[in-house]
C-alpha cells in the first residue's frame, strides 16, 4: 500500500464468520465492453468510457502526452499505479502484479512489469482497460484495479531505441542503451529487447558514534561510496493468438549482472591514531528464465497450462580492511556463493458461465532449491586470515510445494457481484548442511470479495481473505553485514506468517477525466516474523506472536483543465498506517519491524503544451524502524525527495528528455541506537548517526521510434 522511498536511505487472526460460504474466489470471466483481443475501428471515447465493470481508455486518450511506449501510457491512466511482480515469491499464483496483456498474465516472474511495458511501442497499443481483478482470474482476485493492455492485431514492425547519459556530481558520466522491436505476422507476435543496464552513483557522507549518556563523540568516519552497476538483460517472447481460448506464449530472459561498491573511510577515533579503512562489495548475480503457456477450449471453457523455470546464481565478495599507515592491520572478508533453482507447472480450467457462476479450478506444483556456502574470515596483521564458524553458513534448502484452488463468482444484481475463493497450500521443506530440519505445512486460504458498481461512476469493493507468507530461504542461513558491523544468524525453525486481510476501496471520477480513490485496510497477523535472540546469541529472523495493522491510503489524480489550467495534471497520494505487536524482549507493545512508514505523501504536477512537457514529482514519508536484539535502527530522509523533467518532441517519432533526480539535494539518513547487551536495558549505550548524499543527478536521453505505427 505504501510506496517505497525513491531515495536510497542507507540500506543496501480474526475468525472467518463467513467461511460457510465455502465457495471460492472470483475469477469472474465477467462481461467487458469488448473482447480482450477484438479490434476497435471506431474513433470513440477520448475519455475513460466504461461498461458496468470495465473502464476503457482508447489510444487517443493518451495523445496529449505523446507516449513512446506502453509504459508511458500506463503512467497516465487516472488513479492507477503499477504494483510490480514479486519475483522472489515461490510458485506462480503469488507473483502476479496488477497488469495483464491482452487479457492474460505474462508467464514470467523475473521480468518487471515496467520493463515489459517499456518494450511495447505506443503505436502497438489499441486501448487500455481497467477492471476489478476478478475479471482476469484467480491470480488477481481481491484487487480493486487491474490494468489490461490491448495491442493491435495489425501486421508490421514497430520498435524504439533509447540512448541515455547520466552525469553525477563528481563528474562521472554513465551511458545506457535500450532497444525493443515488435513484429506481428499473421497470428504471431514476436518481441525482442535488450538493455545495457549501466548506472553509477557517488555518495558522500559521514558516521558519528556518540556515547548515549552524555553525547560525547567516540568516533567519526568520513565516507565516500563509489557505486557502479552493470545489469544487462536480453529478453524475447512469442505470442500466438488463434482465436477464442486458443493461445500460446513463450518467454525467455537472460540477465547477468555486476555490482561494485568501493568505500573510502577516514576514521577519527576519540583516542588513538586516525585510519583510512576500506570497504569493498563485489557481487555477480545472474538470472535465467524460460516460461510459457498454452490455452485450449474444453467443455465450454478454457484449459490453460503454464510452465516456468528460473535460476538465480550469486557470487559475492565483501571485505572491510582496517588500515593504519597504508598497512592492513585487521578487518574481515566474506565470500558467498549460492544457486537458487525453481521449476513449476500449473493447470487451470475456467468457464465464464457454469450454472450461473463464473468458475475456475486449478492446481500448481513447484519445486525450489537453494544451495548456499558462506566463508567468513577475520584478518590480522601480516595478512593472517582466520575462519569464523557461523552457526549455519553452509546449507541446502529444498521445498516441494503445491496449491489447489477453486473460485466461484456470481453477478447478484446488475451492479453487485460476489466472488469467493478457497485454496489449500501444502509444502514439504527440508534444510540440510550445518543443521537439519524437516517440516510439512498445510494451510487453507479462503477469501471473499463484494464488488459494487453504482451509478455516477462510484465503485466500491470490500474483501476479506487469508494470506500465508512464504519463508525466505536466506533467513535459514547465517551471514555477516560488514558495512554494518553485525552478524545475522540463521533460523531453520521459522514458521510462515499468517494474516487475515480486510480491505475496503472506494473510487469515483472527478473533474471529468480524473479519479479520486480511497483504500482502507485492517490486518490480523499470527506468527508475525521479526527478530529473535537465538540460543547461540545471534540476532536472527523468528516468529514473535500476533500483531495488528490498519491503514488508509488516498489518491487524487485529475486534469486541471476545468480549473483553467490547460494541459496540466495533478496527482496527489497520501496515507497513514499503524501497526503493533508485543516485543519479545521488553514485553511492551511496539510497531512492526521493517520499512513501514507511519505516513507518506507524494505530489506529481505535469504540464503538456504542444511539443513540450515538463513536471515535478515530490515524495516524503515518515521514518521506518527495524527492531533488532541489540539496537533500534531507523531510516529516513533529510527532506522531501524530488524528481523534475522537461521533454521536447521535434517530431512524432523523436523525444528528447532531461531528468533531474534528487532536485532538492536530499540526503539519506539513519540513526542506530545500541543497547548493551540488548534492548532489555532501559538506557542505550551508544548512538550512531549516518548520512549519505548522492546529490542531484542529470540524465539526458533521446528516444526514437520506428516502424509502420
Amino acid at each position: 500500500m505504501f510506496a517505497k522511498t525513491p531515495a536510497a536511505v542507507l540500506r543496501r487472526a480474526a475468525p472467518p464468520l463467513w467461511i460457510g460460504l465455502l465457495a471460492c474466489a472470483a475469477p469472474a470471466m465477467a462481461e467487458t465492453a469488448d473482447e480482450p483481443n477484438a479490434e476497435v475501428t471506431s474513433a470513440a471515447a477520448t475519455e475513460g468510457e466504461s461498461n458496468s465493470r470495465t473502464k476503457v481508455y482508447q489510444a487517443n486518450f493518451f495523445t496529449a502526452y505523446s507516449p513512446t511506449t506502453a509504459l508511458d501510457m500506463v503512467r497516465r491512466v487516472p488513479g492507477f499505479a503499477i504494483e510490480e511482480v514479486d519475483g522472489e515469491v515461490r510458485g506462480f499464483s503469488g507473483a502476479a502484479g496488477n497488469v495483464v496483456f491482452n487479457g492474460a498474465r505474462a508467464s514470467s516472474k523475473s521480468d518487471a512489469l515496467s520493463a515489459q511495458l517499456a518494450r511495447i511501442p505506443a503505436a502497438r497499443v489499441l486501448r487500455i482497460e481497467v477492471a476489478p481483478g476478478d475479471v482476469f482470474g484467480s491470480d488477481f482476485a481481491g484487487r480493486s484495479q487491474v490494468l489490461n493492455v490491448i495491442t493491435t492485431k495489425a501486421g508490421g514492425i514497430d520498435g524504439n531505441v533509447k540512448a541515455a547519459l547520466t552525469r553525477i556530481h563528481d563528474g562521472r558520466a554513465t551511458p545506457n542503451l535500450e532497444a525493443a522491436v515488435v513484429v506481428r505476422s499473421g497470428a504471431s507476435t514476436f518481441n525482442l529487447s535488450a538493455e545495457t543496464g549501466r548506472r553509477g552513483q557517488t555518495e558522500n557522507g559521514f558516521d558519528e558514534v556518540r556515547r548515549a549518556s552524555d553525547a560525547v563523540l567516540l568516533e567519526r568516519r568520513d565516507k565516500t561510496n563509489v557505486i557502479t552497476e552493470h545489469f544487462p538483460a536480453i529478453a524475447a517472447s512469442w505470442a500466438h493468438d488463434g482465436g477464442e481460448n486458443k493461445a500460446a506464449h513463450l518467454n525467455l530472459r537472460y540477465a547477468p549482472g555486476h555490482f561494485t561498491l568501493q568505500q573510502f573511510n577516514h576514521v577519527t577515533p576519540a583516542s588513538g591514531p586516525q585510519r583510512d579503512d576500506r570497504l569493498t562489495q563485489d557481487s555477480h548475480p545472474t538470472r535465467y528464465e524460460i516460461g510459457g503457456d498454452v490455452t485450449r477450449p474444453l467443455a465450454g471453457g478454457a484449459l490453460k497450462f503454464v510452465a516456468l523455470a528460473n535460476r538465480r546464481e550469486r557470487d559475492d565478495f565483501d571485505a572491510y580492511y582496517t588500515r593504519l599507515n597504508d598497512a592492513v592491520v585487521g578487518g574481515f572478508e566474506q565470500a558467498t556463493t549460492s544457486r537458487y533453482d525453481e521449476v513449476l507447472g500449473r493447470l487451470s480450467w475456467t468457464r465464464p458461465n457454469l450454472a450461473g457462476f463464473a468458475f475456475e479450478l486449478g492446481s500448481e506444483v513447484a519445486y525450489n532449491k537453494l544451495n548456499n556456502a558462506t566463508n567468513l574470515f577475520v584478518l590480522g596483521p601480516n595478512g593472517a586470515r582466520d575462519p569464523i564458524d557461523l552457526p549455519i553458513d553452509r546449507a541446502t534448502v529444498d521445498e516441494l510445494r503445491s496449491e489447489s484452488y477453486v473460485n466461484l463468482g456470481r453477478q447478484l444484481t446488475p451492479a453487485l457481484r460476489l466472488d469467493t475463493t478457497l485454496a489449500f497450500e501444502v509444502s514439504k521443506l527440508t534444510v540440510s548442511g550445518d543443521t537439519s530440519a524437516e517440516r510439512s505445512l498445510g494451510f487453507f486460504k479462503p477469501g471473499m470479495t463484494l464488488d459494487w458498481k453504482a451509478g455516477g461512476g462510484w465503485h466500491v469493493q470490500a474483501s476479506l481473505r487469508r494470506q500465508v507468507a512464504q519463508l525466505n530461504f536466506y533467513d535459514f542461513i547465517s551471514a555477516a553485514e560488514l558495512a554494518n558491523d553485525r552478524v545475522n544468524g540463521g533460523n531453520a525453525n521459522l514458521r510462515p506468517q499468517r494474516t487475515w486481510e480486510a480491505r475496503l476501496t472506494v473510487e469515483r471520477p472527478i473533474l471529468g477525466k480524473g479519479q479520486v480513490r480511497l483504500e482502507a485496510g485492517h490486518d490480523w497477523a499470527s506468527d508475525l516474523q521479526d527478530r529473535i535472540l537465538t540460543p547461540d546469541g545471534f540476532d536472527a529472523p523468528g516468529n514473535i506472536g500476533s500483531g495488528t495493522r490498519k491503514f488508509v491510503q488516498g489518491t487524487f489524480d485529475a486534469p486541471l483543465d476545468p480549473l483553467g489550467l490547460k494541459g496540466t495534471r495533478l496527482k496527489l497520494t497520501g496515507g497513514w498506517q499503524e501497526h503493533s505487536v508485543r516485543d519479545p524482549l521488553t514485553g511492551q507493545m511496539r510497531p512492526w519491524s521493517g520499512f513501514r512508514p507511519a505516513w507518506n505523501f507524494s505530489a506529481e504536477l505535469r504540464r503538456d503544451a504542444a511539443k513540450w512537457s515538463y513536471g515535478l514529482s515530490v515524495f516524503r514519508e515518515a521514518p521506518s524502524t527495524v527492531y533488532r536484539i541489540g539496537e533500534i535502527d531507523r531510516f529516513f530522509n533529510s527532506g522531501p525527495f524530488g524528481i523534475a523533467f522537461v521533454e521536447y518532441r521535434p517530431d512524432k517519432r523523436t523525444t528528447f528528455r532531461l531528468d533531474v533526480e534528487n532536485v532538492f539535494d536530499v540526503a539519506g539518513q539513519r540513526r542506530r541506537t545500541f543497547y548493551d547487551p540488548d534492548r532489555r536495558q532501559p538506557l542505550p549505550s551508544a548512538i550512531e548517526f549516518r548520512q549519505r548524499d548522492a546529490h542531484p543527478a542529470f540524465t539526458l536521453s533521446i528516444n526514437r521510434t520506428f516502424g509502420g505505427g
